[in-house]
């Protein structure tokens, strides 16, 4: 089994080594840090919005290299912090047009694919969401609520038997569906888009590690550029950056992906339509179908590292890989002896209020997004079209949604940010074991925890 490498879609695609390092001072228009998927969808948009602008994008290692590069390829409509605690400050008409917007922007990214031949292997099958125990029930039911309260996310409730139709995980006793998502190849996708950002002549630092943001100026290991405009796309690795070290937590997410399965397991399986998959777990997983035939799951291994450090290779602790692997058997007993190819990891941002936020501040021309707690495939998009917006100075229908300019708390300092972060999840975890042990209702331990690390208000 290969582990790190980044990751294995970085491994199937394969990478160059870092270009068009930078090479010393320099002067632009427009200066975007992280040449992730938010980078690269801002540079895009602003470059076709405004293609007298000189605009560069600087990265540390190569373009996708971080959460871009390594997640679970879920091009997902789902709303980072939710719909209804958005709905408590802010008119619920606009609420429901950020998860229109964020519909759309599935459309939107899969259109620029089509349209730059960028081959990312997209299949939109929705996402399939099972409850495997009865406290998972009582949340399906819940989620299903909420979806008629919003009818905009397009919530289906399925039994066991049309979920089975769909995938058969064993266990299932109910299931919700969305229909805007697809499945897609997270580095194909990167690459892709860094190949047509470059064709719209935007230049692409690689190999060049950015210390300090600062209005009008970024400074590297490789010198300064100067800039009327900085954007900051960073996420997981904004706890880098000078000052910002409780911004957004770096939060830890890990990934198998096994050898491709042999037609008796499909048949055994099912997985026709390619949903992308979730089960109702506090601590939960996701997987996908990949387009050669294999199972990418992931989830939570060690959460978060003591004093906000990042990973820079993807490398994965073996016991984060059983524990995928039991999750994977347990819900495809047929899968018990196919072998895990390869096992990475990754950080996202995590804001304190579990939000992700787009803004820009004109009179210091600093602009930033993030924090999409692990739902930024798509947010990054909207993301990325709506900092071209406001750098261009338009006043659109996305640069007046929910996310934009909102703002959240700092992090605790440690030790309190690390053993809080731990400490709930270990409750999150042992919720989970109540659970799965027969508990009807979902734990009153999890439910402290919601309250405590601010994900419900």
């Amino acid at each position: 089994m290969r582990t790190g490498d980044v990751s294995f879609w970085w491994a199937d695609h394969g990478r160059s080594e870092p270009s068009d390092v930078l090479d010393g001072d320099a002067v632009a228009d427009v200066v975007v840090v992280g040449a992730g998927y938010t980078g690269l969808w801002t540079a895009y948009y602003l470059a076709g919005l405004r293609p007298d602008l000189d605009i560069r994008v600087i990265e540390q290692r190569f373009a996708g290299y971080g959460a871009s590069g390594r997640n679970g390829g879920w091009l997902s409509a789902s709303v980072t912090g939710g719909l209804d605690g958005y709905a408590r400050t802010h008119p619920r008409p606009d609420v429901a047009r950020f998860q229109l917007a964020m519909n759309d922007a599935v459309g939107e990214v899969i259109g620029v694919a089509e349209r730059h031949a960028i081959d990312a292997e997209i299949r939109q099958g929705g996402t399939l969401l099972v409850a495997r125990n009865a406290a998972q029930e009582e949340r399906a039911r819940t989620f299903a609520a909420f979806g008629e309260r919003w009818p905009e996310v397009g919530v289906e409730t399925l039994t066991a038997d049309a979920a089975a139709e769909r995938v058969r995980v064993a266990g299932t006793r109910s299931a919700v569906w969305e229909p805007h998502c697809a499945r897609i190849h997270p580095a194909k996708l990167a690459a892709g888009l860094a190949r047509v950002v470059r064709e719209r002549g935007v230049r692409i630092h690689e190999g060049t590690t950015v210390r300090v943001i600062a209005p009008g100026r970024v400074e590297t290991d490789r010198g300064v550029v100067r800039a009327r405009h900085v954007i900051r796309a960073t996420e997981g690795f904004t706890a880098n950056l000078a000052g910002e070290r409780r911004t957004w937590v770096p939060m830890n997410s890990s990934m198998i992906v096994t050898e491709p399965l042999p037609e008796d397991a499909w048949a055994a399986i099912g997985w026709e339509h390619f949903d992308t998959l979730e089960d109702f777990a506090h601590v939960y997983s996701y997987a996908q179908r990949t387009a050669d035939g294999r199972i990418a799951i992931g989830g939570r291994g060690n959460p978060y590292r003591y004093g906000s450090q990042t990973d820079n290779d993807g490398d994965i602790d073996p016991r984060t890989v059983a524990h995928l692997r039991e999750i994977l058997v347990s819900w495809f007993p047929a899968l018990a002896d196919v072998p895990v190819a390869h096992g990475w990891s990754g950080v996202l941002g995590v804001p304190r209020n579990w939000r992700a936020t787009v803004g820009y501040d004109a009179a210091r021309g600093l602009g930033w997004a993030g924090g999409y707690v692990g739902t930024g495939v798509t947010a990054a998009n909207l993301a990325g079209r709506t900092l071209a917006d406001l750098v261009a100075g338009e006043r659109t229908d996305r640069t007046t949604l929910p996310w934009v300019d909102q703002q959240a708390r700092r992090w605790e300092p440690e030790p309190l940010r690390w053993l809080g972060i731990h400490g709930l999840y270990r409750a999150y975890g042992l919720a989970d074991r109540i659970e799965a042990r027969g508990a009807r209702r979902t734990s009153v331990i999890a439910r402290v925890a919601d309250r405590v690390s601010g994900r419900v208000s």
